[in-house]
């Protein structure tokens, strides 16, 4: 630990030494590019042919950004911008002495794939927040909102405007029209706008920029050019009301007797969504009733540690402007807001079981919903003028029943989700010429919660306090925040809570907190502090601390895993921007941490050496390397004292062919060994991309994991005074393979299929038990069960340790195998701006599998053999526009 110290301390040294040595960065001047106001209205048909364009000059002079900056490309681009009082009209020429080989890759909307153009509007001009329009040269269409001066580029902003391209003998054009409702702008008589274009030349993987930006330089939007001359701009405010249809049909094998599985379901569902500029920074989005119904499939996964699976958000409404409400405190995907809590599965289960919350008796029939319903949401979102960024979402979800057949014949209901409210507030104010912010964020969870549902939070609150700081023309930052959250409800779930998995203060070593069963409120913290240098020269390096206290709680309407923690990490790299010999650039660093928790125990120490090369022939390489050492887990025996876990090594090396070829391949191998062999892991990923015509592409994506752990946790038992934590030797793999197809007849109309088989299988044996959770080897943190002490019955095996032939204790065989199979076939229609029309099949099943088979043989049993569910689903919408 001590060698690691001092080698990233003499890194760091170096890097000062080495960047006072750099020479400062080179000024850039702002180019500038004068529109003027159109006499005529241009046809927007690909083709720059109309005398209406004469009014304004081309310009043109683009500079290479990869992988030569500061070069000419290999083929020059030019362009025009005029405008009228509501849109704003762009002309690009983009020459290519190789016509026929331009790559006219059609996709869906958002594709972003073969030959485009972006332009790039920072109509705010805060210099850090832009719009960015991306017509491909076979006339797609794309559109992102750009935020932290680049770093963030969000796709799922969906305005409507109007573009189309050609391809002739001097390379493609492009004609756009974009309307002036879809930008922010300030008052002023004249507008002076960030404006730039960057030109992918595809089969070169080439970028070129107009106004160019060196890759020492930190920044983005804040190093673009400037529009001028946009001269009484009149604020359009935007008003749009979607409406939506959906008619689904469900099939699926009949159930018995049950009545609510008779072997199908129609539904018919309808609902709405508004956008209204309340002014022409800020704009409320309405949505009643929403449907999620086209939205793909979450991924397979199984949780071995107890701790919940982050799964991104994929519902249109809450993916729109997601940036504005982002308030990532710690790392990984800790977040005050994660919008999957809105409309989430009901946290009452209900079975014949007794690990339900309701019971059914023999021969009664639950019809329980899968997910709360959305009663409705409204969400007033944008940035204003003068560096206000702004967001306010609230949602209300319904009282959610079960319909319960009794064996009587008649009906009841239970309910298993309670009514509830969810507020989100988020500001951010930028200052020092935009180089600087300060924001805050405020979130409620309020439940109408009934006798039944002691066990929920009835308020929760957060509250965080975020700040960013840039100098030396951005290359240096200083950034932070901190969080404090707040959750009241009764004995019951306060207990719930302090016990929890994130938590566990009933750990018997944990005597720096207080298990208080008569608690009725629990108040934490959190936060993370960085500073570090992002641009200048070729040294770049970082290092902070984030906490989270043990009394911290988010998983209301945030995400949270881990509490009780306080991480200090650093990290170095070194970058060679400039392509010489074999390689275009190359990215180098070395990465520390250590992670005590609030008692001040060290339970881990991590040191890692990465590289990331990208060669001349567009192919890519990253390999790593490192190890954790010092490791415990206080949350690993689920409620017992802190557990040594065996020191690691990993490497890893992955390579990827150029993504510009018609067909590319990535390899990749991911392996971790510990010390005495307690564990091991190794990971294979196997990808390949084909694009055999410019309307059809396929991806085929393999990850195969295999893991040996001698020490993963099964139960816990009394015998007894005594707790005894039981261990097993498990070997556990899981497959996983995604295929994809797209197919599009035109850029408006395209047809999707997505399909995964998931398959994990976990056979367990060598059980054992803790003796010592912190001795230094796991010869002495475990003891075997020898064979007269241990056997297996109906499922289950029997303790017997002290060999009175009476068991003292029993528990359930912990082998898996489940399999999961989805697919989506969506074909889609955007037959006028704005509007659509989906067609979905989805097909699907899952299931248990006895786990001595192998993983085919699971995949056989489960999925093959057996009759799966279908959905039939049309969903039609109309965008009224004004």
């Amino acid at each position: 630990m001590k060698f690691y110290l001092f080698t990233l301390l003499l890194i760091v040294s170096i890097s000062f030494t080495t960047y006072s040595q750099e020479s400062t960065n080179e000024i850039i001047p702002k180019r500038v590019y004068n529109t003027k106001k159109l006499k005529e209205v241009a046809i927007i048909d690909g083709v720059i042919s109309e005398d209406a364009w004469n009014v304004v000059e081309w310009s043109s002079d683009f500079v290479q950004k990869e992988p030569n900056e500061g070069v000419a490309p290999m083929h020059q681009t030019k362009f025009k911008v005029m405008y009228d009082d509501k849109y704003l009209y762009i002309a690009i020429r983009a020459f290519d002495d190789k016509p026929e080989l331009i790559q006219q890759r059609l996709t869906r909307r958002d594709g972003f794939a073969g030959d485009r153009v972006n332009v790039i509007i920072d109509s705010y001009h805060d210099k850090r927040t832009a719009f960015a329009f991306t017509t491909t040269a076979a006339g797609v269409k794309g559109e992102e909102i750009v935020t932290q001066n680049g770093d963030n580029w969000d796709d799922s902003w969906n305005p409507i405007w109007y573009t189309d391209a050609k391809v002739d003998n001097k390379g493609y054009t492009v004609e756009m029209k974009i309307p002036f409702s879809q930008l922010r702008f300030g008052n002023a008589k004249e507008q002076i706008w960030g404006f730039n274009i960057n030109r992918t030349f595809f089969r070169k993987q080439e970028r070129s920029l107009w106004q160019r930006i060196p890759n020492s330089q930190s920044g983005f939007i804040s190093e673009a050019g400037e529009l001028h001359g946009l001269i009484d701009l009149v604020s359009q405010k935007q008003l749009e009301i979607q409406p939506f249809a959906v008619l689904q049909y469900d099939s699926y094998p009949k159930e018995g007797n049950n009545p609510f599985r008779d072997g199908s379901d129609f539904k018919l569902n309808a609902g709405l969504d508004a956008k209204i500029g309340i002014t022409n920074d800020l704009t409320l989005d309405l949505t009643i009733n929403p449907d999620f119904g086209q939205v793909e499939a979450d991924p397979g996964a199984i949780a071995l540690d107890g701790f919940q699976i982050f799964f991104k958000e994929q519902r249109p409404f809450f993916v729109e402007n997601k940036n504005i409400f982002n308030f990532e405190f710690a790392d990984g995907s800790d977040n005050i807001f994660y919008s999957r809590r809105i409309g989430r599965n009901p946290h009452k289960k209900v079975g014949n079981n007794i690990e339900t919350d309701l019971i059914l008796q023999d021969d009664e029939f639950a019809d329980v919903p899968q997910n709360s319903t959305i009663l409705g949401a409204a969400k007033f979102s944008g940035k204003t003028q003068n560096g206000w960024s702004i967001g306010v979402l609230e949602s209300v979800t319904a009282n959610e029943f079960a319909k319960i057949k009794e064996t009587n014949g008649n009906t009841r209901k239970e309910i298993v989700e309670p009514l509830t409210n969810y507020f989100i507030a988020r500001a951010q104010k930028d200052f020092n010429e935009r180089n600087s912010f300060i924001g805050g964020i405020f979130t409620a969870t309020n439940r109408n919660l009934e006798d039944n549902f002691s066990d929920l939070h009835k308020a929760a609150y957060t509250g965080g306090v975020d700040f960013r700081h840039t100098w030396h023309n951005r290359d240096f930052y200083l950034e932070g925040n901190t969080i404090l959250s707040h959750v009241k409800g009764s004995e019951e779930a306060i207990l719930d809570t302090q016990t929890s998995i994130a938590r566990l203060f009933q750990r018997p070593d944990a005597d720096y907190v207080d298990l208080d069963p008569t608690r009725t409120s629990l108040t934490g913290s959190g936060g993370r502090v960085e500073f570090g240098k992002q641009g200048g020269g070729n040294w770049r390096y970082n290092g902070g601390f984030i906490w989270r206290s043990p009394e911290l709680e988010l998983n209301d309407v945030g995400f949270l895993r881990h509490t009780d923690e306080m991480i200090q990490f650093t990290q170095v790299r070194y970058l060679w921007q400039i392509p010489k010999g074999i390689y275009r650039d190359i990215d180098l660093s070395a990465e520390q941490s250590t992670i005590y928790d609030f008692g001040g125990n060290l339970n881990k120490s991590r040191f890692a050496l990465e590289g990331r090369v990208n060669w001349k022939n567009n192919w890519s390489s990253n390999i790593g390397m490192g190890s954790s050492t010092q490791m415990h887990r206080n949350s690993f025996l689920r409620g017992g004292p802190r557990f040594k876990v065996a020191d690691d090594k990993f490497i890893y090396a992955f390579v990827e062919t150029d993504k510009s070829k018609k067909f590319s391949l990535k390899l990749g191998y991911v392996r971790i060994r510990s010390e005495e062999n307690v564990s091991d892991t190794d990971k294979y990923e196997f990808k390949i991309n084909y694009q055999p015509f410019n309307s059809f592409s396929m991806s085929l994506e393999n990850v195969l994991e295999k893991t040996s752990d001698k020490s993963q946790y099964v139960t816990t038992k009394d015998f007894g005074n005594l707790k005894r934590y039981i261990l097993g030797n498990i070997e556990n793999d899981s497959w996983t393979t995604t295929l994809r197809l797209n197919y599009s007849l035109n850029p408006n109309m395209s047809i999707q299929f997505y399909g995964q088989p998931y398959i994990a299988r976990g056979r367990y044996s060598d059980f054992n038990y803790v003796t010592n959770s912190t001795a230094s080897s796991i010869n002495d943190r475990v003891r075997m069960y020898n064979e007269n002490e241990i056997s297996e019955n109906n499922d289950h095996f029997s303790i017997d340790e002290n060999l009175d032939a009476i068991a003292d204790y029993t528990f359930k065989n912990p082998d898996f195998s489940y399999v999961q199979f989805r697919t989506n076939l969506v074909a889609r229609w955007e037959y006028i701006p704005g509007s659509e029309l989906f067609f979905v099949w989805a097909r699907g099943g899952a299931g248990s599998d006895d786990a001595r088979n192998s993983l085919s043989r699971s995949f056989r049993n489960q999925i093959l053999d057996k009759p799966l569910e279908s959905t039939f689903l049309i969903k039609a919408t109309y965008r009224f526009v004004r």
